[in-house]
């Protein structure tokens, strides 16, 4: 049977995982061995990760993070104008008045870069596992819409995934951390879940009853 990755498309670092033995393991990245690949993209030499990331201060304006924050996202949203200000690289107004990044001349949409990043994360995999990687779980923040929800699918297609499924980080956090096979109390309970992420705070409250998670209320601060 065909693997299925679990991916978490982070705002500054992404990371790919394979169930193995029931038990999650992190699949290193195959040109650095480290656990971790920063989500940084330049779409005109095509280098992703690490490799990015070096040449960014020599090259950065046609260097491209943080893109989650556009993911989906119109360029008159409130949230796109404070990227716009924390970053180098030219944002604009794409079509349907979607943001998309400006790279020499040309437009990239989130979508196009994200899915760099979702290839370089397949391929470690493939690598990794000595198979054909085409089927992902990818993992989003519990406050992203539908708009931003397809968004991330779309980039996982581009990328040549299937996207089996989107689940919210708090979520994947609390499974990842048990609380399905071990609820406390037989009547459901309510848990808080923090993501301190590299460019991201937030906070998520989770309710869990019979094994079914949902997101009641999450907040923080995205910049």
């Amino acid at each position: 049977m065909a693997k299925i990755i679990g991916i978490d498309l982070g705002t500054t670092n992404s990371v790919v995982a394979v169930l193995e033995g029931g038990q999650p393991k992190v699949i290193p990245a195959s040109d650095t061995g480290r656990n971790i690949t920063p989500s940084v993209v330049e779409p005109l030499k095509n280098l992703v990760g690490d490799i990015a990331k070096r040449q960014m201060i020599l090259n950065s304006k046609n260097t491209v993070y943080s893109v989650k924050r556009l993911m989906g996202r119109r360029f008159s949203d409130s949230e796109v104008k404070k990227t716009i200000e924390m970053v180098p690289y030219e944002i604009k107004s794409g079509k349907d008045g979607m943001a998309v990044v400006r790279v020499e001349g040309r437009d990239y949409t989130p979508q196009e870069i994200s899915a760099r990043i979702l290839a370089k994360l397949k391929k470690d995999a493939e690598s990794y596992l000595g198979e054909t990687v085409s089927q992902a779980v990818i993992t989003v923040p519990a406050y992203f819409d539908d708009s931003q929800r397809q968004a991330t699918k779309q980039a996982g297609e581009i990328a040549g995934l299937k996207v089996e499924r989107i689940i919210n980080e708090p979520t994947a956090a609390s499974l990842a951390y048990g609380l399905d096979k071990n609820p406390r109390g037989a009547g459901g309970h309510t848990i808080a879940v923090y993501d301190l992420g590299g460019g991201t705070f937030d906070i998520s409250v989770l309710e869990l009853g019979e094994g079914v998670f949902e997101v009641k209320a999450t907040n923080g601060d995205t910049h």
